[in-house]
């Protein structure tokens, strides 16, 4: 469990920069230059990615319950994850989703955390999706009192919205029947 935790923390750490302390991030940003920050910011998420995935993949090995779900939870889980790719994508195709949405990445990152916490009772579960479920409500009212700007996408254009849709329950088709357990080794189906 260590290990998720120290990814967790890394990964979770260098995504809030701007919620604790932007002129920190400003700082180093100015400092290193607008490439050299993306490096270093890069790397950190990467190496704290590469801690989650071991870690959680070391945490599996040894589960602890800490509830058991409802077997109807997890088609809720399926009905929730349905949209979380088009959110994703919504993020960087600007149009009505992103207007009406405000922050899809993040939207899609409560939805996903959430949709796992219905389905899983383990404890590396509830620390791995609890802990981004919680820094994606911080984040997304931290974006209340501070300006951000969108992240950069595609220019506005009328089609987005279908394209996200289409794209995103495509992808999430693909993720369900095969993507899941070719990634991650945890099949959904069968």
């Amino acid at each position: 469990m260590g290990l998720l935790l120290a990814g967790l923390i890394l990964f979770l750490s260098i995504h809030s920069l701007s919620i604790v302390y932007a002129p920190l991030r400003d700082r180093l940003a100015e400092r290193l230059g607008v490439i050299g920050w993306q490096a270093l910011y890069s790397l950190v998420a990467i190496a704290g990615m590469a801690l989650i995935v071991i870690g959680y993949g070391i945490a599996r090995q040894e589960p602890i319950v800490l509830y058991v779900p409802a077997p109807w939870l997890r088609h809720g889980a399926f009905l929730l994850l349905l949209f979380v790719f088009p959110l994703l994508l919504a993020a960087y195709l600007p149009g009505r989703i992103q207007d009406a949405v405000r922050h899809p990445m993040l939207a899609a990152t409560k939805i996903w955390a959430f949709a796992h916490l219905l389905a899983n009772g383990m404890l590396h579960d509830a620390v791995l999706f609890g802990a981004f479920l919680g820094w994606a409500v911080i984040d997304r009212i931290s974006l209340q009192r501070r300006n951000s700007a969108p992240p950069p996408g595609a220019p506005r254009a009328r089609y987005n919205d279908g394209i996200a849709v289409v794209a995103g329950t495509g992808l999430y088709l693909w993720f369900v029947l095969h993507g899941h357990g070719w990634l991650l080794g945890v099949p959904l189906l069968g």
